[in-house]
């Protein structure tokens, strides 16, 4: 696409009134062009396609904000700007019927048409949620998928740090503009998506992270993916946007339950009761969408998510002992018949090999 053609399409975008939908309605109706004289053309056949108001903007646009992104366009060959009549314009995104008119990204944009699952959850995630995000999204990216998801902190983080570890694909859709990082503790994290993967947005360069953009942003992640796994999340969390979309767009939706006490379930055991799947590994997950992928014959060999724990019976003792739910230390004392030497010894052992983890109030529960 030339200069001057993109410059009309990000001209149009900044109309008035004119979202993704009515957008998509002018550049597809019969025939359009991308310059002024084909919508003069077009409203005089169809005098309700644009007001007034939108065609005196169209005439006298923002040219600073699009000289800005046109600058930033040319400014790096890993800088794109695609529209909506884009051939890279991502298929499946395609299929939401209020995709976005325009996508900013940067990195490698053929990812936008491989196979995605969308790995969320919840900013304020447990340790073993966020172990749990890792190991999923590791397992996935190096069985072929592209891992998408928020670049918020927590599971969001988790997720695409798993697909790096594993020198896999993974997309992040953001609710800034893409010169923008929000949060900054990620800037770090968006350098290496960048660098390896893809940073998206549907929002204008210096565009701020405000609280309307996230939710328009959680049906990008679910329209691009084939499936969004939610690992942890609470009733109120953003997450579950994400999987209602995706649930709307027919696509699968998947989540892992816990612990009935921890409100960073709730969240999961929600979708569930909603018809999201459970899942407890990875390879559930391959077992249910691979046919729908065909590239997938092959699983990769260890799934972090089943592996066994090696450890002598005293340790297998106290882990039943502890279980899944928050335990103190004093109930610990009274029912493993350890001294409190012994049992602060091998809390720590286990602890630092990511068997258990500390919770609220000092309590312990398993991984």
């Amino acid at each position: 696409m030339d200069r001057d053609e993109l410059a009309f399409y990000l001209a149009l975008e900044q109309c008035p009134g004119i979202g993704p939908v009515n957008f998509r309605k002018i550049v597809e109706s019969a025939g359009f062009t991308p310059s002024r004289a084909s919508i003069a053309l077009l409203q005089k056949a169809n005098p309700s396609l644009l007001n007034s108001n939108q065609l005196n903007h169209l005439k006298n646009p923002d040219q600073e904000s699009i000289e800005r992104a046109l600058e930033w366009l040319n400014s790096s060959s890993e800088h794109h700007i695609l529209t909506i009549k884009d051939p890279e314009y991502p298929d499946l995104l395609k299929e939401v019927r209020d995709a976005p008119s325009i996508l900013y990204a940067i990195g490698n944009t053929d990812l936008l048409n491989s196979p995605q699952i969308a790995i969320i959850g919840s900013r304020n995630c447990t340790p073993g949620g966020a172990n749990t995000a890792r190991d999923f999204s590791a397992y996935l990216a190096r069985a072929g998928l592209t891992i998408t998801s928020g670049m918020a902190l927590g599971i969001d983080q988790q997720a695409h740090q798993g697909a790096l570890d594993a020198s896999g694909n993974t997309i992040a859709v953001i609710g800034t503009g893409i010169d923008r990082i929000y949060p900054s503790k990620n800037r770090q994290l968006a350098y290496q998506i960048a660098q390896k993967g893809l940073l998206l947005s549907e929002f204008p360069l210096g565009t701020p992270p405000n609280s309307e953009n996230f939710p328009r942003r959680n049906r990008v992640i679910s329209g691009l993916s084939v499936a969004t796994l939610v690992v942890e999340a609470t009733r109120k969390s953003g997450s579950l946007i994400t999987a209602h979309y995706g649930l709307e767009q027919g696509r699968e939706v998947f989540a892992i339950p816990g612990s009935i006490h921890n409100p960073q379930a709730k969240g999961c055991h929600h979708l569930i009761r909603q018809g999201a799947k459970l899942v407890d590994q990875a390879s559930d997950i391959i077992d249910d969408i691979g046919s729908l992928l065909g590239f997938m014959a092959q699983q990769p060999v260890n799934d972090p998510t089943t592996e066994a724990v090696e450890m002598d019976t005293d340790y297998h003792k106290l882990l039943e002992t502890i279980g899944y739910d928050p335990v103190s230390f004093e109930s610990l004392v009274q029912h493993s018949g350890l001294t409190i030497e012994q049992l602060s010894s091998m809390l720590l052992i286990l602890e630092l090999n990511d068997h258990i983890q500390t919770v609220a109030g000092g309590k312990y529960v398993r991984c």
